[in-house]
């Protein structure tokens, strides 16, 4: 059974949803998705990291939506007609403390189905993205054969405890 990075405890999900982020594909395990919707106005949060684009109000609570694009140091997302925000669920890195955020993406593409089999190691080297974010490279078996999709270790990209520290940062540089 595939497993997330070097923690040989978590299985991979066997279903993910895939999005774009300029001209890469990356997908998210299904069961941390709880609703995608329509990019809309956010208030922005004074003294943020540049990767924390504002918060949305979502049926009364108040979802902090991060920029994948400027999280990946790549600077912030250019809203077009099919940007959107897939709203996640993830847990912190103890395995508590459960949080909702939005994650701003280019697009959205589709949910596909990976085998533990189709899912590959994540290469150490040569991704524009840091190491540690990826779970694994999942081979896409349809009409895409032979190409991957970069599998998100969701946990370590939306960590709250490294964006706080992040805003503590740029709180001290003012």
């Amino acid at each position: 059974m595939a497993t997330y990075g070097s923690e040989a405890h978590v299985a991979l999900p066997s279903q993910f949803l895939t999005f774009m982020l300029a001209d890469e594909q990356y997908a998210v395990g299904i069961l941390h998705i709880k609703e995608i919707i329509e990019y809309g106005s956010l208030a922005t949060v004074p003294m943020m990291p540049d990767c924390v684009r504002g918060v949305i109000n979502l049926r009364g609570a108040v979802v902090p939506v991060m920029d994948l694009s400027a999280r990946f140091g790549r600077g912030q997302s250019i809203i077009g007609k099919r940007s959107c925000i897939v709203i996640v669920e993830a847990c912190g890195e103890d395995g508590a403390n459960k949080q909702v955020l939005g994650m701003l993406v280019d697009a959205v593409n589709a949910v596909v189905e990976i085998t533990a089999g189709d899912i590959e190691p994540a290469p150490s080297f040569g991704t524009r993205i840091r190491p540690d974010f990826i779970a694994g490279m999942g081979k896409l078996t349809d009409k895409n054969s032979g190409r991957f999709v970069i599998l998100l270790d969701i946990e370590r990209v939306l960590s709250s405890e490294e964006i706080v520290d992040m805003a503590r940062g740029a709180v001290a540089a003012a």
